[in-house]
């Protein structure tokens, strides 16, 4: 959550802060603002709204200065206005700081400022930060032994970045347990909470860690510890993304709708991950006394896609569990193996779950799309997805990702644990290096239709996603996708489900969409279509994703999105796809803000 970017150099920054804050947008759009420091005078500009809508208020781009801070907010305390807007500043103009994540005790904190005579701006919990760092400093700390003693007063977790008119030409920031990150440029230093700020003016960064403070200036930097404030050697590492992945929308009009057409190159880059490395990781998972998938939101419901992978086709059921609940439900020990699936890499609750599954004794594995971020550093082992960086808020194209490699990892097990000869792998595999041409030609074919839909059921405010078997799972992530960005109220669940009580709902004003499974599938088949005519029989609308010729099946549906054929192992992709342009296009026919749904944040960093 929050975008913080910082940068320090010997020219003017302002126009490459700014455009950091736009490649950060996505981890928060209630409002932004920049501080700079010109020969020696601190000036901050910030205001509630969107990035554009806050230029066209402060012009911010504008602005002059060698050093500056940036943040553009996804609010947890205080409302969305001016004066919660970051930066937040001393009361003597000296200190500015921004900040990401959540201060617990800054209640307790500010209360003590406040007798001390420190008056506040805000309602943030980041306020404290920059009074306490004053306060400090006020009583003859140096301005690093002010952000030391400040962070030791912190409780909870915190990123956060500082300039100062008593160091003119130095950024300094501190972290604990929210993500920062250093591009090291030429005569040049960046600070990021994401690699996408500065990507395109540098392929080198330093990725700080929990309890780490850094001190930049334009031709070094150095990272100490928090409790020793001894220096640490860190060399910079390249970034992987940096130079071949577009970080714009090309000719789409959204990066959602990029994103998604994007899903068959991320397969295509999920296939050609090293085979030794996917024999690694189901090596361990085969060879685990206790095996746990864990995830949030879109991650969670890849990890219960997999769950019916492994359990069909090798034989091996896997515990689903989502990382919030995961220390309360999970029996980890020594032998386990959990492994989690995160877009980001830095997911709060994901992260704590892999800690907690670490400090128990388990070893611990993940599915990561972002290079260098905490997830891929704190593991046993990493598989690094290749699908590039993704812009809009809603995952698309990493989700096809993640549910092709652990697929992948299904297929490999199946095969080590003797469930699957060489040839029935041999056809799988086929059948999954064919899904790219399939999906283009998907996505083309299935526009019209979709968009046909969209508008003529975009009025209807309630809806129920069904499905059975694997399909169940398809049906819980794409109601979740298609509620994100159209606001539109939609629950997913097992078709078998529907009887015991959400039936009751079945009205005008509620309607169906059931994902069917493939001919093959006959007893699942069977037992959608049944779930359907109970639907209809209480005067509900269905409509039906499917492959399906048959005239008695298609009678059942009052509309219907065709999908391709192809075989049930790779069906469920085909129909995740179709579950993601309904979203699009029905939240485009409502004319909501696509790739920044309301109250929503790509990287969710607090708890």
């Amino acid at each position: 959550m929050c975008g913080i970017t910082g940068i320090v150099a010997q020219r003017n920054i302002c126009g490459e802060l700014f455009e950091g804050m736009q490649n950060l947008e996505y981890r928060g759009y209630d409002s932004a603002g920049m501080a700079v420091l010109c020969a020696g005078r601190l000036e901050v500009r910030k205001d509630a709204g969107k990035l554009a809508e806050v230029e066209g208020q402060q012009q911010l781009s504008a602005m002059r200065g060698t050093v500056g801070i940036a943040h553009t907010r996804w609010a947890t305390h205080g409302g969305v206005c001016q004066a919660n807007a970051h930066p937040h500043v001393s009361a003597d103009g000296c200190f500015a700081i921004v900040h990401n994540g959540v201060i617990e005790n800054y209640l307790t904190l500010k209360a003590m400022l406040q007798e001390k005579g420190y008056t506040f701006q805000s309602e943030t919990d980041s306020e404290v930060i920059v009074h306490l760092i004053a306060a400090y400093h006020d009583q003859g700390y140096s301005v690093e032994e002010a952000l030391v003693a400040t962070t030791r007063q912190l409780q909870g977790a915190f990123a956060f970045a500082l300039l100062t008119t008593h160091t003119p030409e130095t950024l300094w920031c501190a972290r604990h347990e929210s993500p920062l990150v250093i591009g090291v440029g030429e005569a040049t230093r960046y600070l990021a909470s994401d690699v996408n700020a500065f990507a395109r003016h540098t392929t080198q960064a330093v990725f700080l860690n929990d309890g780490e403070y850094a001190v930049l200036r334009p031709h070094d930097y150095t990272v100490k510890s928090l409790r020793t404030a001894a220096a640490l050697p860190r060399v910079p590492v390249p970034i992987a993304w940096s130079n071949g992945h577009r970080v714009d929308k090309g000719s789409y009009p959204h990066f959602m709708l990029k994103e998604i057409h994007e899903g068959a190159d991320c397969i295509t880059a999920a296939l050609a991950i090293p085979e030794d490395e996917i024999t690694a990781i189901a090596q361990r998972l085969g060879a685990s006394r206790r095996l746990y998938f864990t995830g949030m939101g879109t991650a969670y419901y890849v990890a219960l896609l997999a769950q019916y992978y492994f359990a069909t086709v090798a034989d091996c059921y896997v515990p689903v569990i989502s990382a919030d609940e995961f220390p309360t439900l999970a029996n980890v020990m020594p032998g386990s193996l959990t492994l989690a699936v995160s877009q980001s890499g830095e997911t709060y609750d994901t992260l704590k779950a892999l800690r907690y599954a670490k400090a128990q004794g388990s070893e611990t594995a993940a599915i990561v799309n972002a290079p260098g971020s905490s997830m891929t550093r704190e593991v046993d082992q990493v598989v690094l997805q290749g699908a590039g960086p993704e812009i809009c808020v809603l995952s698309t194209k990493s989700t096809i990702s993640q549910v092709t490699i652990l697929l992948r990892l299904a297929l490999e097990l199946a095969r080590q644990r003797g469930h699957l000869d060489a040839a029935h792998y041999r056809e799988h595999y086929r059948a999954l290096a064919d899904l790219p041409d399939t999906l283009r030609k998907m996505y083309s074919a299935l526009i019209p239709t979709i968009r046909r839909i969209s508008h003529t059921y975009n009025q209807i405010q309630n809806w129920l996603f069904i499905g059975r078997g694997i399909y169940s799972a398809v049906a819980l992530e794409s109601a979740l996708k298609f509620k994100e960005v159209s606001y539109l109220h939609a629950e997913g669940m097992s078709g078998g489900f529907l009887k015991h009580g959400t039936i009751a709902l079945i009205d005008d004003h509620t309607h169906s969409l059931a994902f069917l499974p493939t001919a093959d599938e006959s007893e699942l088949l069977q037992a959608t279509l049944t779930n359907i005519q109970e639907i209809r029989a209480r005067g509900g609308l269905v409509i039906g994703v499917h492959q399906h010729e048959d005239p008695a099946i298609r009678a059942s549906f009052a509309d219907e999105i065709i999908v391709p054929a192809a075989p049930a192992l790779i069906t469920p992709l085909l129909h995740l796809t179709a579950g993601q342009m309904l979203a699009y296009y029905t939240a485009l026919a409502l004319g909501r803000n696509i790739d920044k749904p309301r109250a929503l944040a790509k990287s969710v960093t607090v708890v």
